[in-house]
């Protein structure tokens, strides 16, 4: 049996036999009162602790596979990203000056990277690779680090996906 309670109506759902039937029972029953708060409290309490619990299908032999990543696809994405980034980091000249060129060397070198290992494809496009921009530009003490990452991350999460499906579409 599980009870929730946040209105002076109670709902309760509870098993009227052991077959996957279930019966949903509503009470009128006014709760006690709640403590003072600002908001308006709601609360939810299970009265027993043998709650409903609902098997999904999972079978441990189906794993979802990736494509491995292409090479040629990294590289045509990778020059893609540098000329972009450039442009975009360029617009602001007084947070690089002229250290614009290395900052994009720093993170096409890492972008390029992880698309030439992990990436394979829509849903594998991770944050890492991103974070480690930002590191590696403190690191080297280069100007315009978390800009630079954002605008890196950005570009990857409008571009990266979509230009996969462009170059798979092709090949068939």
């Amino acid at each position: 049996m599980l009870l929730f309670t946040s209105s002076p109506v109670t709902v309760t759902l509870s098993p009227k036999n052991q077959f996957p039937c279930n019966a949903l029972t509503l009470h009128n029953r006014v709760p006690p009162p709640a403590p003072p708060c600002s908001p308006p409290c709601l609360f939810a309490k299970p009265v027993s602790r043998n709650p409903f619990t609902c098997a999904l299908a999972y079978s441990p032999t189906h794993k979802h596979v990736y494509p491995d990543p292409i090479p040629q696809f990294a590289e045509s994405e990778t020059q893609k990203f540098e000329t972009e980034l450039f442009r975009k980091l360029s617009e602001d000249v007084n947070e690089f000056g002229d250290k614009l060129n290395e900052v994009v060397a720093v993170c096409s070198r890492i972008f390029s990277e992880f698309l030439h290992k992990e990436y394979g494809g829509p849903g594998t496009l991770l944050v890492e690779p991103f974070t480690d921009m930002m590191v590696a530009l403190r690191k080297k003490k280069l100007p315009g680090a978390a800009l630079a990452a954002r605008a890196s991350l950005l570009w990857a999460q409008n571009y990266v996906d979509k230009d996969w499906e462009v170059w798979n579409s092709k090949l068939k």
